[in-house]
């Protein structure tokens, strides 16, 4: 198929689509109208996504029929039949659209956490900066795994939840800026890096990896799927394609604060690994088994489940309808 030469030859048929879409009131003939429309885009869709697979018309065409769609379903006056939507299609779908950013934005933080803690560890002179030998002893032998069990589980799991929750809201929300997020990668990577520096210095690298991995592996990853979240919503403004800045902006904005309220989710569970794992009495190997089959799950839901969702025409948009629940359970 040529896109391009199928685009314009169906050019005013989704723009007459988009019209009726954003009516609020239909006349008879508008209303039939909207349905033949509605049923003539949907097979266009499909013949573009059979033949190209996942292109920016094929995404702005799904959007025009998600509107055409709740014209004429209309919406549900209750709003909790809106929930398992939004945790089976629009959660998923938008968390696999940042698959790829998130795993650069992983390795960024790895690489850096890592030079970081090289530095530290292999140059007398920069921990010396850090603080007195007391005072490092003091950090490596009781300070650093006293953080962890100083205040009560539930309260210390609340404290980091609401943190990280802001932490990760201000990624999506400031990712438009395109300095805010490299500066949460860099801060954070920097953070880890220098812990690490001084407990290997000091010959206590595997204390360290024994407090952070549990609950570390998923809510790092979390943090990462909101720093991609917010370059991608950044990208939208730098590169909108032959959409306006403001239609890339609105469209990506709605799409992918939906990870900012699901990681609200993720974060909580990684807050209560760390309140109530982390510090536990037991052994290594069974606190890496609950931090590691919760990253597990996470991953899963975002990559297998999220490709479902993407590939049935779901994008992550909260005002989106085009796909429904069942074509998910269908495969």
């Amino acid at each position: 198929m040529d896109l391009d030469a199928y685009s314009a030859a169906h050019r005013q048929e989704w723009d007459r689509l988009d019209a009726l879409g954003k009516q609020r009131f239909f006349s008879g003939p508008e209303a039939d109208e909207l349905i033949d429309r509605y049923q003539a885009g949907a097979t266009q869709l499909s013949a573009i996504k059979t033949t190209a697979g996942s292109t920016l018309v094929g995404d702005r065409l799904s959007v025009s029929l998600s509107r055409a769609r709740l014209r004429f379903t209309g919406a549900s006056a209750n709003v909790l039949s809106s929930v398992p939507r939004f945790f089976v299609l629009a959660l998923p779908a938008a968390l696999y659209r940042v698959r790829w950013v998130t795993l650069a934005v992983a390795v960024a933080t790895v690489v850096i956490a890592t030079l970081y803690a090289v530095w530290i560890a292999g140059n007398p002179q920069v921990l010396a900066n850090l603080g007195t030998d007391a005072q490092l002893k003091q950090y490596v032998e009781d300070d650093f795994v006293a953080y962890y069990s100083d205040n009560p589980a539930a309260s210390f799991a609340g404290q980091v939840w609401t943190n990280n929750a802001w932490i990760a809201a201000q990624c999506v929300a400031f990712g438009i800026s395109g300095v805010w997020v490299p500066y949460i990668i860099v801060t954070n990577a920097q953070g880890v890096g220098q812990a690490a520096g001084v407990m290997f210095a000091y010959g206590k690298g595997d204390v360290f990896f024994e407090y952070i991995l549990p609950h570390g592996m998923l809510e790092l990853t979390a943090v990462f799927v909101a720093a991609a979240a917010g370059l991608r919503i950044f990208w939208a403004w730098v590169a909108p394609g032959p959409r306006t800045r403001g239609q890339a902006l609105a469209e990506e904005g709605r799409a992918l604060f939906t990870i900012a309220i699901g990681l609200v989710i993720v974060l909580f569970v990684s807050g209560l690994v760390e309140g109530f794992v982390t510090p536990a009495p037991w052994p290594w190997a069974v606190k890496m088994l609950i931090g590691g089959g919760a990253l597990a799950a996470f991953l899963t839901y975002m990559c297998w489940w999220g490709g479902r969702a993407y590939r049935s025409g779901e994008r992550g948009d909260l005002a989106a309808f085009e796909a429904g629940a069942k074509r998910i359970v269908a495969g």
